[in-house]
Formats: structure tokens, C-alpha cells, sequence
């Protein structure tokens, strides 16, 4: 049985880099502590296993240093001061695939001659904010009050998405790798980011936030698109001091979602009522505390009265937990892939210009799971 040399510094390096603890990866890896200690050597089958185990590629377990894993774009999760931490797996191989169907969906229009999308990358940071969300609502032809109409933040999430997409910017909401359950992605890490492009855009949302969450994430990620600056966001408050970029991105998103003219008139409403921030969330169908700093941002409340009822709402959100990760399985393509891309896929396999191995690679469906979810949209693939 041939044995593989391997140094306990990238056994410990991959061990670590997982996120997970050494007794619980030597509960699936039992042999794993001798290895560390340099009393044994793997076999190349149980160094796949634990490859496995801990999310890392093969062949770095055979380099004689751990590499420096970087985002390969800008990290806007600096809040305050305090740097985060080095990227877990499940980030980095999320926005590996969502940069794989970019570069393909690019190649895609580039070849079909599209004309690249006007708004990409149009705003600049001397830019009004606020003039720029009133903007961003125009060009997704979304009405006065169009939120105070749907029934559910579940269902506004879904017309948001689906107006963002019609604009042509690949919208995804996913809360796991692919379609991997077990691979839940952490909203403590990340909310959402945006890869820029002028013909294929792409926002991603980290699904297992709440649903009045996940609106403005929506919101704030394609004010990205709008300014063409990607990176990844984490905006745990909505205090300003995070970076020019994200505090940017905030304005216009809570414009977009928030109209100052929509909500004064409404606030006079609700103001002595019990709960006149939570009243406002459900109009607008987002989060109290983006209703709660939206009237602070328009002198409707002053800031001590935002910053109690802050730390009040964080502390019971804290208790309560996100949203749930599941539901009908294909129902949430419609989300972890999303009409816009699968429809490119769909076409360029049905027309040979890929194969259908490829498209199942592009879209992480295989086989009769893929033809099904053609099926869903229409589309009866031979």
C-alpha cells in the first residue's frame, strides 16, 4: 500500500482553513491525529477523504507551505475597524461558480452582438445616492408602493428579484453551496456581493438570511452593479463608517426600497402607533431597522430613538434566528440559478453550441433533475 508524504503543517493548514475541530474531522479521518504528529503517513485514498472532509483542493495538500487564499474581489466586510477573518471554503467555491457562469454568459452575449446594459456602471461616488436609488426604481419600472401590495416579504423578494433579472443582472439567492444541504452558508461571514460586468452582471444574496433581509441585500448589491464596484458585502449595521463604498451602496439602496416621498406621509401615520417602525417594515416589506434608519436619514426620529430601538431589535433578531433554507427543490432553481441564466444554457444546448455535460456543470443540475427543471420553464429538451 503506497504511502504519501504530506506535512503536519498543511494537515493542520487544511484542518484549520475548514473551520471545523480536530476531534471532529478524526471522528470521519480517525488516523488523521498520527498524521499530524508525523507518526504515519496517509494513503492517497485517505488523503482524498479527508480532502473531502475538510472542502480543500487535492493538490494543495502537497505543497510544502499553505498558499495565501485570497477573495478574488474586493472585501467590503470591514466594519468599524475590525478585519474579518480568511474566506471559509463555502465562500470561495460560491464565488468560483457564480464567476464561471459569468465569463460564460459573457462569452455568450458577446458572440449574439447584445449591446452592453446602460445603467452598468454608470453612478459614480460623487454621485448622489439618493438620486441614483430613485434611478435604480426607474429602470426596474417599479410603481409607488408596489411593496405595500404584496402580500409577503417571500413574495417581494420574488418580484424584486424577478424586475431585476428583466434588467438583465443575474439575481441569486442561495443559502448552501450549489445544491449541497450540507454545505450551509454562513450570513456571520457574508450577505451578499456583486460581481460587476457591463453585459453580464451578477448579484448573489446569501439565502439563509431572513427574507426582510435578503430585500436589501438585493437592494445594496445591485447599487454595486449601478456604481460597477464588485465585492463582497457583510454590512452588519447600517451605521455609517463601514467604507465610502458601502455607505454609497446603502444610501441608494434604501432609497430604491424606501422613497423619502413614500415615507414621510406614511410616518405621520404610524408614528404614535406601538410599533411604528415594524408597521413601516411591512409596507415596504423590509427589515424595521432599514425603516428605522430611514427615518433617522430623513429627521423623522433623532438618534438616540434609532439607536435604542437598534440594540432592542438586534438582541431579539439574535433570539429569533434566519429564515429556512428549504422548500420545494425546484422551485429554488428558480433562485439558485435563475431564469435569466438557465434560459442562455437551455438554448445554447439545444443548438449544440455546448454540450450537455457542459450545461450540466454551468448550472449544477445533472441529468434528469436538469431535463425536469427545463421542463419547468418551458422548455422539452430532446
Amino acid at each position: 500500500m503506497t504511502r504519501v508524504p504530506v506535512t503536519p503543517e498543511m494537515l493542520r493548514w487544511a484542518c484549520e482553513r475548514s473551520g471545523r475541530g480536530m476531534a471532529d474531522l478524526a471522528a470521519r479521518v480517525p488516523q488523521l491525529p498520527a498524521w499530524v504528529r508525523g507518526e504515519k503517513k496517509p494513503t492517497l485514498k485517505q488523503l482524498e477523504k479527508l480532502a473531502a472532509a475538510t472542502r480543500t483542493p487535492f493538490g494543495y495538500l502537497f505543497l510544502r507551505e499553505p498558499p495565501e487564499e485570497r477573495l478574488p474581489v474586493p472585501d467590503f466586510r470591514t466594519v468599524w475597524g475590525a478585519s474579518r477573518t480568511r474566506p471559509s471554503p463555502d465562500l470561495l467555491d460560491t464565488l468560483y461558480a457564480m464567476q464561471r457562469r459569468q465569463d460564460w454568459l459573457r462569452e455568450c452575449l458577446l458572440e449574439s452582438d447584445v449591446e452592453p446594459l446602460p445603467f452598468a456602471g454608470s453612478a459614480r461616488l460623487t454621485d448622489d445616492p439618493a438620486s441614483v436609488g430613485h434611478e435604480m426604481r426607474r429602470v426596474l419600472g417599479l410603481d409607488d408602493g408596489w411593496a405595500a401590495g404584496v402580500s409577503t416579504w417571500r413574495d417581494a423578494v420574488r418580484e424584486l428579484r424577478r424586475t431585476i433579472e428583466q434588467a438583465g443582472v443575474m439575481a441569486v439567492i442561495n443559502g448552501v453551496v450549489g445544491n449541497s444541504t450540507s454545505r450551509k452558508l454562513s450570513v456571520e461571514e457574508f450577505r451578499g456581493f456583486a460581481l460587476a460586468d457591463a453585459y453580464a452582471p451578477l448579484i448573489f444574496v446569501n439565502g439563509a438570511d431572513a427574507k426582510s433581509a435578503q430585500m436589501f441585500t438585493l437592494a445594496h448589491e445591485l447599487a454595486h452593479i449601478w456604481l460597477g464596484t464588485e465585492g463582497v458585502s457583510g454590512f452588519a449595521s447600517l451605521f455609517p463608517g463601514g467604507s465610502e463604498v458601502e455607505d454609497w451602496c446603502n444610501a441608494a439602496a434604501a432609497e430604491l426600497l424606501v422613497p423619502s416621498e413614500e415615507l414621510a406621509p406614511r410616518w405621520h401615520e404610524v408614528r404614535r402607533g406601538p410599533r411604528p417602525f415594524e408597521t413601516l417594515a411591512r409596507a415596504f416589506k423590509v427589515s424595521p431597522v432599514v425603516a428605522a434608519r430611514r427615518a433617522l436619514d430623513l429627521d423623522l426620529v433623532d438618534g438616540d430613538v434609532f439607536r435604542n430601538f437598534y440594540r432592542r431589535y438586534v438582541k431579539r433578531d439574535r433570539a429569533t434566528g434566519a429564515s429556512s433554507t428549504g422548500g420545494d427543490f425546484y422551485n429554488n432553481q428558480n433562485t439558485r440559478v435563475g431564469e435569466l441564466f438557465a434560459s442562455h444554457v437551455l438554448r445554447a444546448a439545444m443548438e449544440g453550441r455546448i454540450g450537455f455535460k457542459e450545461a450540466y456543470d454551468l448550472t449544477g443540475l445533472r441529468g434528469g433533475t436538469f431535463q425536469k427543471y427545463a421542463r419547468r420553464l418551458g422548455v422539452n429538451l430532446p
